[in-house]
């Protein structure tokens, strides 16, 4: 663990100097790259949602690639297509921008749901199928995605198929005024991300992941962990709760999220701080409870607040 932690400090040191004041929104984007999810960004344009893909991307080490998703983008433009050579008079696979290590899906939603299903494959398998072939990604494979909230014209919402599968939905938020002047002053000659180099590399990443799974997680707290979703599938606010897979979702994240606090085992606390950001954004509202203005947030809300946290101190370690 003590590799793990300066490799963590490492990383965290070089993307809080493009990121400013969001502490809490690195941390949680780097639990889930650390456990293996991928990551919806949704907030207003101009909040450094690309920055902070960039500069993890930049401090891991691994390749990155940005699609800019618009409505004229082909499943093709993102996973690659099949040219025929002239030479050997046979089709070669070109490989798509997909066939990276750390993918970023700008403005996802304006992509159409034949180009966004595109995704779907590599997201849950990190592999690609085309023309009767199969093509493993390369790990780490970690898809980030933006998407605009305020917006609407122009755009196709993400169905909850596609939603599902990813780990955690993060908001940047608008800097506070301080940090704001800091970014200003920043700013001023070049952009802080042409400055940072990579901490670690790709095997190294990839030795974090596996270490994360290792980290124990008490009996009562995974019980937590499941009263929590069941109580989202009994809601009579809800007409669908979390699947069993956002129960593991939540269970890795919690994982990632305690590994990055230097600890080698899983506390309560870390399932209710991110139970919102991994569960939230897989909840569907009833119509009733749509009109009376109810939200997921407001609905999660109470859940927590109902499903009692287990009693037990410091015992959760592994005995």
């Amino acid at each position: 663990m003590a590799d793990f932690r300066q490799t963590v400090k490492d990383l965290l040191r070089n993307v809080e100097t493009v990121i400013l004041d969001k502490p809490h929104v690195v941390r949680a984007a780097l639990a889930a790259y650390l456990s293996g999810g991928h990551v919806l960004l949704e907030d207003v344009p101009g909040v450094a949602k690309t920055m902070l893909v960039r500069a993890l991307a930049i401090s891991s080490g691994c390749t990155f690639c940005r699609i800019q998703c618009t409505p004229d983008l082909l499943p093709t433009d993102v996973t690659g297509v099949s040219i025929y050579n002239q030479k050997t008079q046979e089709f070669e696979f070109r490989h798509g921008p997909i066939f990276t290590q750390v993918l970023l899906a700008d403005e996802i939603n304006r992509a159409t749901p034949r180009t966004q299903s595109a995704l779907l494959e590599a997201m849950a398998e990190g592999q690609v199928s085309a023309d009767g072939k199969t093509y493993k990604l390369k790990p780490p494979f970690t898809v980030f995605a933006t998407q605009n909230p305020v917006e609407h014209e122009g755009t196709f919402p993400l169905p909850e198929a596609q939603l599902d599968r990813f780990m955690m939905r993060l908001s940047v938020g608008y800097p506070n005024l301080i940090a704001e002047l800091d970014i200003l002053e920043k700013t001023r000659t070049s952009h802080p991300i042409e400055k940072i180099e990579p901490v670690t590399d790709t095997e190294t990443i990839l030795r974090m992941q596996l270490s994360v799974r290792e980290i124990f997680v008490h009996e009562k707290v995974r019980d937590y962990l499941l009263r929590i979703i069941a109580r989202t599938r009994d809601s009579t606010h809800l007409s669908l709760g979390a699947s069993p897979r956002a129960s593991i979702m939540l269970f890795r994240a919690a994982q990632g999220y305690a590994a990055l606090q230097g600890r080698g085992f899983v506390i309560p606390d870390d399932i209710k701080i991110l139970a919102p950001v991994v569960l939230e954004h897989r909840l569907i509202l009833n119509p009733e409870s749509r009109l009376r203005r109810v939200t997921t947030q407001s609905v999660m809300h109470d859940i927590l607040k109902e499903v009692a946290v287990p009693a037990g101190g410091t015992n959760w370690k592994p005995a």
